[in-house]
């Protein structure tokens, strides 16, 4: 719950930063980066996704997410390997 209710709210700051500031690089890199990515490192590897996915970069977006999925799995596999 707390990864989904991240990317919404990283959703809501881009959005009203987008909309309501000419510069928005400066909050967005505070609110978003800051703020929800510290919340929920989900919601920041869902926004960079989406930016991949709305820049065109599709092939990228999929071997991130991909890579960043199973490589996790795998890395606490071996940890919890490791352990035992």
């Amino acid at each position: 719950m707390v990864n989904m209710l991240g990317c919404f709210a990283i959703g809501l700051v881009v959005a009203i930063a987008e909309k309501y500031t000419s510069d928005q690089t400066n909050l967005i890199l505070l609110l978003a980066t800051g703020f929800c990515g510290g919340f929920t490192t989900f919601s920041a590897f869902a926004m960079e996704n989406l930016q991949l996915l709305k820049n065109g970069w599709n092939l990228q977006s999929a071997v991130y997410i991909i890579v960043s999925v199973v490589l996790g799995i795998v890395l606490v596999k071996i940890g919890i390997a490791l352990v035992k």
